[in-house]
């Protein structure tokens, strides 16, 4: 017969405090997603009518009514995700052109490019957006969302060239070696060759891309003055402001905002976590 365990009374207390510790955080983690999540059908307007225990005012459906036949919600709604769209689209692009390059090719300045590159990502965004607002004022990019698209894509480029070279430098030359044996140009072995192989770093370049654009508020405060061009974030601010207190219609619209992310998640996990876990050749 097996032997019979005794925990001690030591192992017991850390156990608990573990076991209570835990708890906690899922509280304080939690609870903020719940109440927004109740906000969003609770009747009324002002986050100081809500109770503090979540559905306990009742159920409404009138805030995602109000949003949709009352409102530019989803016009905000289309004009962001258009230019969450080409902006994940441009940046895997050129950042995966960029990087093959930077990867697979000797040339001069190759070394200062690349620091230059990283130089760039040092240093915050808000230190160039007065240059960046000039820049659309002379080219004709204020108040459109290619104007904003051009942002995001162009402070999207060093970091993530960076990203995709340093895997491109993992996977074997003689790949690329090979494919030239045979006939192969150079873009069509980076991309039937490459690029195949890089499907990890693309689909998590393809993601962040997408995702950073998505609930900005500062570049299209901005950028956009139309209200038929506004994106979510400030669309959703407008419900919140110095002037307005309708959290309820805030977390309806919020709401809505994180169920693709919950599908596109969903969908996509199973394909990230395996296309990092699958074996590429490698040197």
């Amino acid at each position: 017969m097996g032997q019979i365990r005794y925990i001690s009374f030591a192992e017991r207390m850390n156990r608990s405090i573990t076991y209570i510790l835990f708890i906690i955080i899922s509280v304080l983690v939690i609870y903020p997603l719940v109440y927004v999540v109740a906000g969003a059908f609770s009747p009324g307007n002002s986050i100081a009518a809500l109770n503090i225990v979540p559905f306990k005012d009742g159920f409404t459906l009138e805030h995602f009514k109000h949003l949709f036949f009352e409102t530019n919600y989803a016009r905000w709604f289309l004009n962001t995700l258009i230019i969450s769209v080409e902006t994940s689209a441009l940046t895997v692009v050129i950042s995966s052109l960029t990087a093959y390059v930077f990867s697979r090719f000797t040339f001069k300045f190759k070394k200062p490019f690349l620091m230059s590159l990283l130089i760039l990502q040092i240093f915050p965004s808000f230190v160039g957006m007065i240059a960046i607002y000039v820049i659309l004022l002379r080219i004709g990019g204020l108040d459109t969302l290619w104007g904003l698209t051009l942002v995001y894509t162009a402070g999207n480029i060093p970091y993530n060239t960076w990203l995709v070279k340093n895997y491109m430098d993992t996977v074997s030359k003689n790949l690329d070696e090979a494919a030239r044996i045979d006939g192969a140009s150079h873009f069509r072995a980076f991309w039937q060759i490459i690029m195949p192989v890089a499907r990890p770093i693309i689909i998590f370049l393809s993601i962040t891309s997408f995702t950073g654009p998505w609930m900005d508020f500062i570049f299209p405060k901005m950028v956009l003055r139309s209200p038929e061009n506004q994106t979510l974030a400030l669309g959703l601010f407008s419900f919140v402001s110095d002037k307005k207190n309708e959290f309820t219609i805030f977390a309806a619209g919020a709401l809505i905002v994180a169920i693709p992310f919950v599908i596109f998640f969903l969908i996509t996990q199973k394909t990230l976590v395996t296309s990092f876990g699958g074996a590429a050749v490698k040197e």
